[in-house]
């Protein structure tokens, strides 16, 4: 038997990008190779109703800190717990591994997402992209095998932190399965009016952040003319940025087409991805471009750039802009409001593709045949 343990801090912590990832990939690893034993290491347990399937004790051993300091727990005692525990491959799934676990028996895999700190550090501050830049270097450096979430962040991996392209392996993830599910054109209204949203929309999903474009696309929505002007629906968090946004909206009045619902449970998500007439994503660089393929599993078109790994995510099912320019972004909207035989087209070569590229069962598998080879 095959004994995993995994870093399970943002399994049990955060409920978005990593937390999300962390979860679909043990959940349907534990689903398709139940023979496995599983093992979380988190500092604490938060109960939630995303963390509820990971404490069945039939399924999942979870190991804590207890009383020792949770975060020098992660980085230095959570070795001895780990040998204790016969784990035969331990995987960090968030960028970092624990300081000379490389130096024992256990093998090691590390999944990195992006690079983003190293791509654009004027986007983040001096102290946290030197920490960073050390954890990533060194769980690069001495993990045994890397998973990248796409050939775009693996070329950065292999190319920023000069580390050889035959260790790192690329496997996709997929998003959680209720955004598989179609849904009653009642649930989806009783979601809309939850939140008091319009019937017709545009959706943004995703952090409120300059690198994610979203003044661009207000003024793409602006430039609309009126008769397909319809409301943005942006769904996502931010701080300066977002008042960049809030001040143009109010300079040119547009609060009557900017809706910023509050507080969108993540289970209403996929109500709204279905009801919305497509998702526009221009970001300037994704490691991986989660909200693209919970889009397309609900058959909702994408716009979006061809920049880094975003063309992997979308495949056939995106309007594509060349630039960051406004105009491009309205291009696309234009183009998928009013070609209704462009826009089927979108929505069903893009759901074929996502089904196929981005299945958890196959995405299992890959995951098990990378930990078998790092075994023999």
């Amino acid at each position: 038997m095959l004994k995993l343990g995994f870093d399970a801090k943002r399994l049990f912590h955060n409920f978005t990008g990593l937390g999300n990832y962390s979860r679909t990939l043990v959940e349907n690893l534990q689903q398709q190779f139940p023979e496995y034993e599983y093992n979380l290491f988190t500092p604490r347990i938060k109960l939630h109703r995303e963390t509820n399937y990971f404490l069945q004790e039939n399924l999942f051993k979870t190991h804590t800190a207890g009383r020792r300091n949770g975060t020098l727990w992660r980085s230095w005692g959570i070795n001895k717990d780990i040998q204790e525990a016969k784990i035969q491959i331990f995987h960090g799934l968030s960028h970092e591994l624990p300081i000379n676990l490389q130096k024992t028996d256990v093998k090691t895999a590390v999944t990195i997402h992006d690079l983003i700190f190293k791509i654009y550090p004027e986007n983040y501050a001096f102290l946290d992209r030197k920490i960073y830049d050390s954890k990533f270097r060194y769980a690069c450096q001495n993990a045994n095998r890397i998973v990248a979430i796409s050939q775009s962040t693996k070329n950065d991996v292999a190319s920023l932190y000069d580390i050889d392209p035959e260790k790192i392996k690329v496997i996709y993830q997929t998003c959680h399965q209720q955004f598989k599910v179609a849904l009653a054109a009642a649930d989806i209204q009783t979601t809309l009016q939850r939140y008091q949203l319009p019937s017709q929309f545009l959706l943004s999903v995703g952090s409120i952040i300059e690198r994610k474009q979203l003044l661009s696309i207000v003024q793409a929505v602006a430039a609309l003319p009126k008769s397909l002007q319809i409301p943005l629906v942006v769904i996502g968090e931010g701080k300066a940025y977002k008042k960049k946004v809030l001040q143009y909206i109010a300079k040119h009045q547009l609060q009557s087409l900017i809706i910023f619902p509050k507080a969108v449970a993540y289970v209403d998500l996929p109500a709204i991805y279905q009801a919305a007439e497509m998702l526009v994503y221009p970001s300037k660089y994704e490691g991986f471009g989660i909200p693209l393929i919970e889009a397309l599993f609900s058959k909702t078109p994408v716009v979006t750039t061809n920049y880094a790994s975003l063309p992997e995510a979308a495949g056939p099912g995106a309007f594509y802009a060349d630039s960051f320019d406004y105009e491009a972004i309205q291009e696309g909207i234009e183009k998928v409001l009013t070609d209704t035989t462009y826009q089927q087209k979108l929505v069903q070569q893009g759901h074929q593709y996502v089904q196929e590229k981005f299945n958890a069962k196959q995405l299992s598998i890959q995951l098990s045949d990378l930990y078998q080879t790092m075994l023999r």
